[in-house]
């Protein structure tokens, strides 16, 4: 017997999954993270409702931004340690060892795969800031990147650039780190799918008591934080795009009922699971995708063409003086930007990590780490390079609304940009479909990695209790959305932001953590 394997598995240690859990009214909770979680959730969701929004706001921005200016080099080089950290498990020998073990067979085709971890992962994120962030750059909306001459042609490319440098590797060897840790020592070691799990190489039998309680409550006010915020923000997207389209009113009641819908439809999905839910709107999300990007390709041919290009070399050029945040002169820019992004990845990272663990039994950590950093990379430059050259293009030549007024109001910015286009409200129309489906993707799954962590790492909790959570998500935006719109869902977004510091030590140690279990691990020949 390979002694040496065993180390960190569930069978070194007295701890059973679930065995601190309640069952009781359908639900199989585990008793610490549970209770405190929900009554975390609604002591922080009552203050910002009893004070005024834009109070509550006012205060947890200020507590944001001093957060960023205090530890942007924390983010910064903690953000290029992920994609290094990543690239070496691709390299490494590590990367023949399957997760779940050398017999292990995968749950899911590697369509279906990529489509569920790209759509939970930023597919959403695409659709909002396509348009809107490289013509924010280009413009100087606010603060250019690199202190480059606003409406350029240099100003073009590194706004192109940018961009990918926000939506590409970085992000995605945050997701990584966090997946692979997480599917290393449940489908390896046997240990529960929980956020705790993956530091029993260094806290031993503590990681059932309240180190890895505290982990796991972190983890799901995250989650929940980040979830409810990006569906109330979605909402008001949405509701822009039906305004736009149908001359709806874009009204507390339109964002309400999308809220609503959207909730309705995670609820479904998520009672359905991940096999007869998550996987076929992830499908039909991609689908969707491909239509809109290749019909605005078409369209466009020549400045897409041309565009492609321009953001592959303003990546490559601009990737290692973005990622320097020392001596930055534009420093105003890289808080306000990519450090806030860096948080913002970060404190979604326990939530899109545990969902890509939970679907990648099976694969190698070569073929895991290449499709989780690679294949979102290239995908996401395809759109950038398409919608935000499309965008651009608009600008200089002053076409259509986009390119008359600029960047007025970032949820409108692409359907403004398809008003140039031909079949224009088709396209618009497409988008809204769009922007709803990606919603109700990240909801349910999002509902099922919070279900996963409050019931103690089972990945088979009652189904009354993944209901609890999608509706619990739905109805905490409605209610910031209602009592204070805009200002409410920008004071949660502080507050889930903020999560990023703790988790980013968090994920540095999670780091020295996988190593310390792939050392025990035999590695293939």
């Amino acid at each position: 017997m390979n002694t040496r394997k065993d180390k960190y598995s569930i069978d070194n240690t007295d701890y059973t999954i679930g065995q601190d859990n309640i069952q009781k009214w359908g639900f199989d909770v585990h008793n610490p993270v549970f209770g405190i979680s929900a009554a975390l959730i609604g002591l922080f969701l009552l203050a910002i409702l009893v004070a005024d929004p834009e109070t509550s706001k006012s205060v947890l921005d200020g507590i944001k931004w001093k957060i960023i200016g205090a530890f942007d080099g924390l983010f910064m080089w903690s953000a290029n340690i992920f994609v290094i950290f990543c690239v070496a498990m691709i390299v490494s020998p590590y990367g023949k060892i399957r997760l779940g073990g050398d017999e292990a067979k995968t749950d899911y085709s590697m369509k279906s795969w990529i489509a569920m971890l790209f759509a939970a992962g930023m597919g959403i994120g695409l659709m909002f800031w396509g348009v809107a962030e490289p013509v924010a750059y280009f413009t100087g909306w606010y603060e250019t990147p690199l202190n480059v001459a606003a409406n350029t042609p240099e100003a073009a490319k590194l706004a192109l650039g940018a961009t990918m440098f926000h939506w590409g590797l970085h992000p995605w060897a945050i997701y990584g780190v966090v997946s692979l840790s997480l599917a290393f020592f449940a489908y390896n070691k046997g240990l529960p799918l929980s956020m705790r799990s993956v530091f029993y190489p260094i806290l031993g039998d503590r990681t059932w008591g309240w180190p890895g309680h505290v982990v796991d409550i972190l983890a799901v006010l995250a989650t929940l934080f980040g979830l409810a915020t990006s569906l109330g923000l979605g909402a008001q997207q949405a509701a822009s795009g039906f305004h736009h389209v149908f001359g709806i009113e874009n009204g507390l009641m339109l964002q309400i009922a999308i809220i609503f819908i959207v909730t309705l439809l995670a609820v479904i999905s998520v009672v359905r699971g991940i096999e007869g839910g998550v996987k076929i709107i992830s499908n039909v999300n991609m689908l969707l995708a491909l239509a809109l990007v290749v019909f605005v390709t078409l369209v466009t041919f020549a400045v897409s063409m041309g565009t492609i290009p321009t953001t592959v070399m303003g990546y490559i050029e601009n990737i290692i003086p973005l990622s320097n945040p020392i001596g930055r002169e534009d420093e105003a820019w890289m808080h306000g930007w990519t450090v806030f992004y860096w948080a913002w990845w970060i404190s979604w990272s326990p939530f899109v990590g545990m969902f890509i663990a939970r679907i990648s039994r099976g694969r190698t950590i070569r073929e895991f780490m290449t499709a989780v950093l690679i294949v979102p990379t290239v995908v996401t430059m395809l759109w950038m390079s398409v919608f935000g050259g499309v965008a651009i293009d608009q600008i200089v030549n002053k076409v259509g609304t986009l390119g008359e007024k600029g960047l007025t109001e970032v949820p409108l910015a692409m359907f403004q940009m398809f008003d140039a286009l031909p079949m224009g409200n088709i396209l618009s129309l497409l988008a809204v479909v769009l922007v709803l489906v990606f919603f109700v993707t990240s909801s349910d799954s999002g509902s099922l990695v919070i279900d996963s962590i409050t019931s103690g790492g089972k990945v088979d909790a009652p189904v009354p209790q993944r209901v609890f959570w999608a509706f619990i998500e739905g109805a905490i935006a409605a209610g910031l959305v209602w009592v204070g719109g805009t200002e409410a869902i920008e004071a949660l977004q502080a507050g889930a932001i903020s999560t990023a510091l703790p988790f980013t030590i968090i994920l540095l140690v999670m780091c020295v953590s996988l190593i310390k279990g792939l050392r025990t691990e035999k590695r293939p020949g």
